[in-house]
């Protein structure tokens, strides 16, 4: 079992793969997984479809790794919140992540995700429902605040320790900001002399070097990665690598990309059939193929073919005509 509030808690300095709605599927958790990394969180399911049992929601759980099993719930009563914790802890989970930081209008018109911390007595009382809930530990996900005019992270994060959330996660910027700006790190590094749990910094972390950066402005104990890992599913390696050892580890030459993204869209196919899969997957191609020569033609291309063969001697025949390299 996880215990977030061990020290150590699951490496010295920590590097989490972050819940990506549509991204951090069973399949892409396995992948990174399989490269080195602290732990993986699954995308945000709603509790509200947990608790119905919807069959989708429970495939967006399946998966099967030696890392701690996160899944990350979202939205805003209380008793369901608490209720799709509980039926994560029965499936095996070893931990829940609460979900306060999504930014996006489905979410937040829900008045879950970001929208709860503009509503800080229902975000805290969530917060308390879901650790009364279960044995496993309890993580939350959260932003700065709503907006610059509204920053209230500090005073929210230690109402959250007091009801027994082990750890954190921030996002640095506001849900006003979106995605857009500069994620602001030293602006939570202020928790350090409030919190006895840990957290982890996120937002604007794409390299190694940017990792260190940013556990030195925000005081945070690690980092957690997410947009900065799409088509590059080893890179929480090479962060550990550098965190831990001090070793800038080269990604994988472009023969070993090749291989990874086969298996990548192999095991898709496998996990959600044909159709679904080569859907799915179209989005994970424009990632992988960024900054390599003729990417542009080649996802145009690769986006409107359904013929699993035509698409694997295409994605070959594209790495094997960069550089010569392959």
């Amino acid at each position: 079992m996880v215990n977030f509030k061990n020290a150590a808690i699951i490496d010295p300095i920590p590097v989490f793969l972050a819940p990506m709605a549509g991204v951090t599927d069973a399949v892409f958790r396995e992948l990174v997984s399989s490269f080195g990394a602290s732990a993986v969180v699954s995308e945000m399911v709603s509790s509200e479809s947990l608790v119905r049992r919807s069959k989708k929601t429970y495939t967006r759980l399946i998966g099967d790794n030696n890392l701690p099993k996160i899944v990350q719930i979202v939205g805003a009563d209380p008793k369901h919140m608490a209720e799709s914790a509980a039926i994560n802890e029965d499936l095996g989970i070893d931990a829940i992540d609460i979900n306060m930081g999504c930014p996006a209008k489905k979410i937040v018109a829900n008045a879950s995700g970001a929208a709860l911390l503009k509503n800080e007595d229902l975000a805290v009382r969530i917060a308390e429902s879901v650790v009364n809930a279960v044995k496993i530990p309890v993580s939350l996900k959260m932003r700065l605040g709503w907006s610059a005019r509204n920053i209230n992270c500090l005073s929210l994060a230690k109402k959250f320790e007091d009801v027994g959330v082990q750890m954190l996660s921030i996002h640095c910027r506001t849900r006003d900001q979106m995605y857009s700006g500069v994620a602001d790190w030293s602006a939570i590094a202020e928790l350090r002399d409030i919190l006895r749990i840990p957290y982890l910094c996120n937002g604007d972390i794409r390299t190694s070097l940017d990792a260190i950066a940013a556990i030195r402005q925000s005081r945070s104990v690690g980092v957690m990665v997410g947009r900065a890992a799409l088509g590059r599913p080893w890179l929480l390696k090479q962060m550990i690598d550098f965190l831990h050892m001090g070793t800038l580890t080269a990604a994988p030459a472009l023969k070993e990309q090749l291989e990874i993204v086969m298996l990548h869209f192999r095991n898709t196919l496998d996990f959600y059939g044909k159709k679904r899969g080569i859907r799915m997957f179209r989005k994970h191609f424009c990632w992988y193929s960024h900054g390599l020569r003729g990417a542009s033609a080649f996802r145009e291309k690769i986006n409107v073919s359904d013929d699993v063969a035509f698409i694997e001697d295409y994605v070959h025949d594209f790495y094997h005509r960069q550089n010569g390299e392959v």
